[in-house]
């Protein structure tokens, strides 16, 4: 089979999870506006009070799911990139203290906090780039993304800096939209179920509209709760299950600047809008303030003394296994790999993030 049939039949099988919601919402439209509310409601005021809160939460809901689709993750920017005669030299170069040396040095002005286990600035080996702070390889996007949560199929896209405010007020609109139309059609759905009544096409529709609504609205509430919870400590999804290391250790909360400040991190200063899936997170992605060093000047925050050479970090961590200079472990975790992970010479169990 030619090389572009099979992309195109893998971008095919990307988008079939978007499609497959679309669908959903499209078929919910018509049986809430058409079937529910213009054949079945009572009265003329049921129905006029029923479409004008019904809009604006399927507007909000849509315009936040398609703004976490289209907008872009982000890119490194170019000062992370190693040329490429450097690169060769980094990954050819076989004495790790040598290695070591050379990427401090690549560093030494770059805005980087966090190290690999083994003590040594992130470096991507299919980007040929110091990796920033939060900043994993998706080996689906087959790119390094700013502050990668996860890669998400049901939205075709990398969940990181640039497009989290969205994916959080997506599953928020989302739940809003199922338990609305769940609450709105609970009189017909227990009318139909009980009475019979109504018209054979007519009850299909609302009886199947009210168990669809509730089962995705069941199944969105720990997950949108969960990305709360995030939001609210500042990790990400990948942080919350391997913490980022500081040069006091492996931190969860290395990040968290307290919850007020960690929620307006992702959503803005302005409570404008907080709520509107417009572009407001502070920052650029690349520099975050930690507990350990505040500033988040792109341009000064790399020169801080402390985070040059001399600091020490801790032999054993919570992941038991050795990690080699350029972090293979590592690597192995973000981007996928075979059931045992290199050179652990132990059975390890990789993460999907769905």
């Amino acid at each position: 089979m030619a090389p572009a049939v099979v992309r195109a039949c893998c971008n095919a099988v990307k988008w079939a999870p978007v499609i497959f919601i679309t669908a959903i919402v499209g078929w919910s439209y018509y049986a809430y506006v058409v079937q529910m509310c213009i054949f079945t409601a009572d009265s003329i005021a049921e129905k006029v009070i029923l479409l004008l809160l019904y809009h604006p939460i399927l507007a909000l809901f849509m315009w936040s799911y398609w703004k976490t689709i289209l907008t872009h993750t982000g890119k490194v920017p170019r000062e992370f990139f190693l040329a490429p005669a450097v690169a060769e030299r980094l990954e050819s170069e076989t004495n790790e203290e040598m290695q070591k040396d050379m990427l401090k040095q690549l560093t030494k002005k770059l805005p980087v906090q966090t190290r690999t286990i083994s003590g040594f600035p992130r470096y991507c080996e299919k980007c040929k780039c110091v990796k920033p702070d939060r900043c994993h390889h998706c080996s689906v996007c087959a790119s390094c993304v700013l502050k990668m949560d996860h890669h998400c199929p049901w939205v075709n896209n990398c969940v990181g800096f640039t497009n989290y405010k969205f994916f959080v007020l997506f599953l928020g609109y989302a739940l809003v939209y199922c338990f609305y139309v769940a609450f709105s059609s609970l009189k017909y759905f227990i009318d139909f179920w009980t009475s019979g009544s109504g018209r054979g096409l007519e009850r299909f529709h609302i009886l199947f509209l009210f168990f669809v609504s509730v089962m995705f609205g069941i199944s969105l509430i720990s997950l949108f709760s969960y990305h709360l919870y995030l939001v609210f400590h500042n990790r990400s999804t990948l942080e919350s299950f391997r913490a980022p290391i500081f040069q006091t250790g492996p931190d969860k909360d290395g990040f968290s600047l307290g919850s007020g400040a960690n929620f307006k991190e992702v959503f803005g200063e302005n409570p404008k809008f907080w709520f509107l899936p417009l572009t407001s997170s502070v920052g650029d992605g690349v520099a975050f303030p930690s507990r350990l060093q505040p500033v988040v000047n792109y341009d000064t925050m790399g020169t801080t003394p402390s985070l040059g050479d001399g600091v020490t970090f801790p032999t054993r961590t919570v992941d038991n296994d050795g990690d080699n200079l350029l972090a293979a472990r590592q690597r192995w975790m973000e981007e996928g790999g075979d059931e045992f992970g290199p050179g652990s010479g132990q059975e390890n169990k990789s993460l999907e993030m769905g």
